[in-house]
């Protein structure tokens, strides 16, 4: 399983359900990336998409534990257990984990690649992802040259779980 997530230089992912900043080059990644496979989201990640829609040609995941929580084009689950069970359905290359905070954090010992957009600035942050640099079963396995994006600096790392 995936992950696929951009943070700043603290690993701060954003600030009052917002993203931290929107770079275009990222945002085409993601696309590329996740188009025509499957994203696993939370509620509150669904909320902040256009008019609170699932992402288009991709299947959608949602994990809440609100029981009553619907949203149209998407699958909805309850708990970590049923969302696993969901995702036996689906080739394992295909699953992105796609945030927020909580859902990184449930999903990431089920993943082996993390594709992270490192961003070199700080910025004002409340949602968090783990330092992967500091976890000692994460390595670096590839990374883009440095991109440019007006004054910000990024760059594309992917990370593999050690086997």
């Amino acid at each position: 399983m995936n992950l696929i997530v951009a943070v700043d230089e603290n690993w701060a992912i954003g600030n009052k359900g917002n993203l931290l900043v929107r770079i275009p080059a990222d945002h085409k990644m993601f696309r590329q990336e996740t188009t025509g496979k499957v994203v696993v989201l939370g509620r509150k990640t669904m909320d902040t998409f256009p008019n609170g829609q699932p992402l288009k040609n991709r299947t959608n995941i949602v994990l809440t534990h609100n029981p009553t929580y619907t949203v149209k084009d998407a699958i909805v689950v309850h708990s970590i257990e049923e969302l696993l069970e969901e995702l036996k359905k689906y080739d394992t290359n295909d699953i992105y984990i796609i945030g927020g905070t909580s859902v990184y954090e449930q999903m990431l010992p089920y993943c082996d690649v993390a594709h992270v957009t490192k961003i070199d600035h700080a910025y004002e942050a409340d949602a968090y992802f783990p330092n992967l640099d500091e976890e000692p079963e994460w390595e670096i396995t590839a990374d883009s040259d440095e991109q440019y994006y007006f004054d910000l600096t990024y760059q594309f790392v992917k990370y593999e779980r050690k086997k």
